[in-house]
Order: C-alpha cells, then structure tokens, then sequence
C-alpha cells in the first residue's frame, strides 16, 4: 500500500443472508437500497466475490481468521470459533486499532469462544430476536427495547462517538437481519403491501439433469413454515398459485427486513460525514453469503450455485478507490483479513490463507490473481434443509460442483458421487450440467485436476474427499 497513506478508520458492516441480487448497485430488480448505493457511488462493487462455505458460522469464522474452515476449525453451523486463535482484531488491537463488535456474533459464547480482542463488545446469543434483542457483554446479558437492526447500530455509534479520537479505530456492525425468521419493523411493515414482486426467471427451474441428490432438499417454497408466512394459505389455490403465494409472503419481508439495513446504513454514513472522517475511513458492506430469492425455487444458502455462493462487497475510501468502479477480479472472504490488515500498515502473518485486495481496490491488476474459488460445504442432509456434502471449484468461466457421501466406516472421509459442471459464459443461471457432453471432457478433466491441486495448496489434505 502507497505509504504516504494514513492508517484509516475501518467500519465493517455486515448483514446475514443479504444476496447481492437484493441490492440496486447490483442491478436489483426487486428493491431499492439508496444508502448501500451510496457506498458503491463513492467507491467499488465487487462482482465476483465468493464465500468458501456458503453458511453462517463458517464463513465469518473465515473472515475473521483469513483461514480456511479445516484450518480454522469451524466446518459446520454447530462449531465454535476457538477464541485463542489469531484473529482479525487482536493483530489490529495490538497494532493499535481500538475495536468493537456489535451484533450478530454465531461463533460460539462462553470462556473459550465468546468475542476475544475487541475493547468493546455486545453481541446476540446465537441468531437472536429481532424485537427487544437480549445483547451479550462482558458483564452478561441485557434487554434492549426496540427493534434490533436499530439497536445495532445505536451502540455501535455510541461507541464510536465515545472513542479516542487520537486512536484509528476497526467497528464491525454485524446485523442480524435479513436472516429467517423475517420480522420486518413497523416504519416498514406495510411495504410492498401493494405490489407483486417479480419471481426469478428460474423460479420454475425442474432441476432436470442436475445431481440426484437435490431432489431431497427442504428449501422450496412448500418448506416454508407457518412462522415464515405469518398466516395460513388461503383456501382453493392451485398449485402453482400457492407457490406464488408463498413467493409474495416470503420475499416481501424479506425486503422489509433489507429496507431496515439500508436505512440504518444510512445513519452510519451520515455520521461519517458529520464527523469529518470520510477520507480517513474505510466502509466496507457485505453478507457472510448469498441467498436463494426464490431462484431455482429456493430460498436459505448452503449450495455452490451463484446466488448463494456470491456475496455482495461495496468499499468506498476515497484516497484510494475511484468513486463509482467496479472491479470482476476473483476474491473470497478469506481477502477481507489480510485487505484490512494491510490498509492499516501490519505486516502480513504468514498463517493467512487468503491475498490483500489492494491492488483490486486500487484499479490494479493483481500482483497474485486468483484464478479459482475453492469451496466446501461440510454439513451432510443436516436439517433442516437436507443439503449433501460438496465441494468444488469457481474460475472466472467454469464451475464445477462434486456432491459427496461418506466412505463407509469413515466419519471424516467422503467419495464423490455425482458432479455437475457449468458454463458460466454461456448459461448463467446454471441450468445445464454439461458434465458428461463430450465437448466439455477436456474441460472437467482440466478443472477436476484445479480442485485436486487446490486442495494441496490450502492444506485439506487429512479430509481429502475421494475424486473420480
């Protein structure tokens, strides 16, 4: 990084489950988020950013340590990110960095997991409520009236208007929302009350010709439960007309929830400016991953298709992001550590697993472009959702997808059992597993040769799943 800069300000804002296709910067067609858009104008959108396990706890336990979930040790949403581990904060904190953390946490809670290295922290037991949340601190639990996205971002500015102003600072704002259940708040109850929100061009996907092992999946529109909807279907619907139904009632408080988002960033960004620190702080907006929209007739995560896997990532700095760019390059939420730790002048450890996005930022060509996107999803046909076990790789054309099922007598050990491969140049939406079209042979052989070699490179080599 250019030297003459100041060490900055970080201000990390991070929503759960937010897709980015729910965000206007990225083209959304059914929402508007002005204040997230406010980010983008001044600074970048990323377009190809990836988490490597597409779920909650895993991927922020990887953001935080820059490390892979076999490294880190949070494969699954049941894990505990072990609280003596290096971690994001603790190498800013003793660079410095005063640091807080308010919000979602979902690392864990207790002496060995609960949030280590941050000067200030409130935090929801595990998903917490959206209406009057209890909030963990060092001194225990506390009630907040009010509703939490809110909530969230009251403390996190009253800390930030109490800290030492001779001192750069790291806040990380985790929201809760737009997590399921969604419970939109009163300002926004009633929008899109009025509307019909448009369904995904593959809401009637049939699945034809991908892995057999998606015919179990909980994550269609019929999975949605009586808590979701709010209230039971109406009587005499056709089929297809109760899918649709069930579309409406999810998506709209969904959106309701991202409106909440997009308002209270908003407030952030304000207090930004009012404090005169837009050119000394960094804003980053993100999700700890994608989400089904009803695509493919889904919703929740958990799979490697692009709605899921793709998580949204605005930056604006001004001394050194061109307002209003956009930057293609292949990143993962393993860069957000070793980017931060970089923009504030700390020396890299060696035990990152992930590469600084500087050069990104700065309109550069990477000095180490990543040609490929390795993920793993390690929770096999765990409820509620029944999601198989995969793995595979993302280049900037090709993905390819190997669902997995235990060897017998192996917990740890997993074969390959079916696999999918898409173009993403010429079908986006991943619709046809061209796998087995002969024209694709070289193509799947030369990417089953990336994910066997990646697998090397990033050390899972103890829980190497058996390849063809």
């Amino acid at each position: 990084m250019d030297q003459g800069l100041r060490r900055p300000n970080l201000i990390m804002i991070m929503s759960d489950d937010h897709a980015a296709h729910a965000i206007g910067s990225y083209g959304s067609r059914i929402n508007q988020t002005p204040q997230l858009d406010r980010i983008a104008a001044a600074g970048m959108r990323f377009d190809n950013c990836f988490c490597t396990n597409a779920i909650c706890t895993p991927s922020r336990a990887a953001i935080l340590t820059g490390e892979y979930n076999h490294v880190n040790g949070v494969r699954t949403l049941f894990d505990t990110l072990d609280n003596t581990r290096p971690q994001l904060q603790k190498e800013l904190r003793q660079a410095g960095y005063q640091t807080a953390v308010v919000g979602k946490w979902h690392l864990g809670h207790g002496p060995e997991s609960d949030p280590a290295g941050f000067d200030y922290w409130r935090v929801l037991p595990g998903q917490g409520d959206y209406h009057d949340p209890e909030l963990i601190g060092p001194d225990g639990t506390e009630r907040h009236p009010g509703y939490v996205t809110d909530i969230i971002t009251d403390l996190s500015l009253r800390w930030l208007d109490r800290r030492d102003r001779e001192q750069p600072f790291l806040m990380m704002i985790n929201h809760k929302a737009p997590h399921r259940p969604w419970q939109p708040d009163q300002k926004h109850a009633e929008l899109y009350d009025d509307v019909d929100i448009p369904e995904p061009d593959t809401f009637d996907d049939d699945h034809q010709g991908r892995s057999k092992a998606l015919a179990g999946l909980k994550m269609g529109m019929g999975d949605l439960n009586d808590i979701d909807l709010k209230k039971p279907v109406p009587r005499g619907l056709t089929a297809e007309q109760e899918r649709s139904w069930r579309y409406q009632r999810y998506i709209k408080d969904y959106l309701r929830c991202v409106a909440s988002i997009d308002d209270n960033v908003g407030r952030v960004l304000d207090w930004v400016e009012e404090e005169g620190l837009t050119d000394d702080t960094v804003i980053i907006y993100t999700s700890d991953q994608g989400f089904f929209l009803g695509d493919h007739g889904w919703y929740d995560k958990r799979l490697m298709y692009e709605e899921s896997l793709r998580m949204p990532l605005l930056v604006s700095y001004p001394p050194l992001i061109e307002p209003g760019s956009s930057c293609a390059d292949l990143v993962t939420n393993l860069d957000f550590a070793p980017t931060l730790l970089e923009l504030a002048g700390v020396d890299l450890p060696d035990r990152l697993q992930g590469f600084s996005m500087i050069d990104s930022l700065s309109g550069k060509p990477p000095e180490q472009p990543q040609t490929c996107v390795y993920y793993r999803y390690w929770e096999h046909l765990s409820d509620p959702h029944r999601v198989p076990a995969h793995l595979g790789v993302r280049t900037d054309r090709y993905k390819l997808i190997c669902y997995l099922e235990p060897v017998p007598g192996s917990t740890t050990r997993f074969a390959a059992t079916e696999l999918e491969l898409y173009d993403l140049d010429l079908d986006s939406a991943e619709l046809i597993n061209v796998y087995h079209t002969p024209e694709y042979a070289a193509i799947a052989k030369d990417l089953l040769a990336q994910l066997r070699q990646r697998q090397l490179e990033v050390d899972d080599r103890d829980l190497v799943a058996r390849l063809p």
